[in-house]
């Protein structure tokens, strides 16, 4: 099977390029499961119900989220409600919202999806170690293909899942910096990993934001709103091929697509010429 987890969307800009691009790339790479990390959806900050629905109604499986989680307090209705959105499993129990979800792939195959928050430069939370290994209890001879959205900020935190889940999960996908990284690969266990997916987003821009905003406040140290950015906009992310039967990954090609590459015939040549032959070895 064939699945995408989709790198921070960012602000209005992001969340355009997803919705866009996400009928064509499941039709194209014939896709059976999409994960996308929303937690920046709503201005940079947050996600609302209506950005919720309309990235589900665009063809995407499931929300992942981040320690922006609760920015926009009208989510946690959709929270505690909507199976296709995640919280951070290492939450506290009583943080609305499930520490994980099992949904159907296009091919009927029932995926798990588990988020994690990091705990190096990150808001106090609880050991992401245990709280996987909980999950991961709970799904034991029940679900193979295992995919784990890790929102943290070092890539020794999420070295550290990605070693300590291989050969356990199906990915191990970071997030959160936004910047994407060029360490993918397939674990020795089969876990396919990569230290973060990027940001879909503004890439003219300091992780998203206006450039003249964030140098302004840097230099001076005067608060100003860090809005954001507009111009040349990126889907980043990652294409895992899974086999079904034992839930290892089998290849990985990262993906990143900018608003031309949407051309239903230049991305049919991009899929044909470069993400198909990486996907394959």
């Amino acid at each position: 099977m064939r699945v995408l987890m989709v790198g921070d969307v960012v602000g209005k800009p992001g969340r355009s390029i997803v919705c866009a691009a996400m009928p064509l790339l499941r039709r194209l790479l014939k896709l059976d499961f999409v994960v996308v990390n929303a937690e920046n959806a709503a201005g940079g900050s947050g996600l609302t119900p209506e950005i919720h629905y309309a990235i589900v109604e665009a063809g995407v499986n499931c929300i992942t989220m981040g320690d922006h989680i609760y920015a926009q307090r009208r989510i946690e209705s959709v929270l505690t409600a909507d199976s296709r959105i995640v919280r951070p499993a290492n939450y506290p129990p009583e943080a609305p919202g499930r520490d994980h979800t099992i949904l159907a792939a296009a091919n009927g195959e029932p995926v798990a999806v588990i988020s994690l928050l990091g705990r190096v430069f990150m808001k106090p939370v609880d050991c992401y170690l245990a709280a996987a290994d909980r999950i991961l209890e709970q799904l034991s001879g029940r679900i193979r293909v295992i995919l784990v959205d890790f929102h943290a900020e070092a890539t020794s935190d999420k070295q550290v899942l990605a070693r300590y889940l291989d050969g356990r999960v199906s990915a191990v996908m970071g997030t959160h910096t936004h910047v994407a990284t060029a360490d993918s690969q397939i674990l020795p266990g089969g876990t396919a990993f990569q230290c973060d997916l990027g940001m879909t987003g503004p890439h003219e821009s300091i992780i998203g934001r206006r450039i003249d905003r964030v140098l302004h406040t840097t230099r001076t140290f005067e608060p100003s709103a860090f809005e954001v950015a507009s111009n040349d906009v990126r889907l980043n992310g990652a294409v895992v091929e899974i086999d079904a039967e034992t839930g290892k990954a089998t290849g990985m090609c990262r993906l990143c697509l900018s608003a031309e590459d949407l051309e239903e015939t230049t991305l049919a040549k991009k899929v044909r010429n470069d993400i198909l032959p990486a996907l394959m070895g």
